[in-house]
């Protein structure tokens, strides 16, 4: 099934772009969440007229971003944490602890462009990679530090 992109789709291209997709994945995940729209002629036309206008668009959105990847760059979030004697920590550091520290700075970030595999689960410095699209990403330090008593 051919489909034009409205919005960037992780592991299938960018906003714009006109894909063939299965059927199924697009009728049951890429058309209910709004993310395509099916590539029927009126539809094909439309998007070729609008293409510089979606250039203008793309641009002034990567310059945003690029911006605000810069200002990610800079910052380092702190997290204290209880720790055993033995030095095993409970609890950890996840996406959503990230999160609500990037809110607080005023940076809005969704969970899926926080790239970690897994919540830490130990002491000390982490960078942590933030793919606010698939070519524009930051680095962010985590500093977890044990609590004290």
């Amino acid at each position: 099934m051919k489909v034009i992109l409205k919005k960037d789709v992780y592991n299938l291209g960018r906003s714009g772009e006109i894909k063939n997709v299965k059927d199924g994945y697009a009728r049951n995940f890429l058309v209910p969440r709004g993310l395509v729209e099916l590539a029927t002629e009126g539809a094909l036309k439309a998007w070729k007229n609008s293409a510089e206008k979606r250039a203008k668009r793309v641009a002034s959105e990567d310059a945003a971003l690029k911006e605000l990847a810069k200002r990610l760059s800079a910052i380092t979030l702190s997290f204290s944490r209880p720790v055993s004697e033995e030095g095993v920590m409970y609890g950890s550091v996840a996406k959503s602890d990230i999160i609500k520290n990037l809110a607080a700075a005023d940076m809005d970030i969704h969970k899926d462009m926080i790239r970690l595999p897994a919540s830490i689960k130990a002491v000390g410095t982490f960078e942590v990679e933030i793919a606010l699209k698939p070519d524009i990403a930051a680095k962010i330090k985590v500093a977890v530090s044990a609590q004290s008593k």
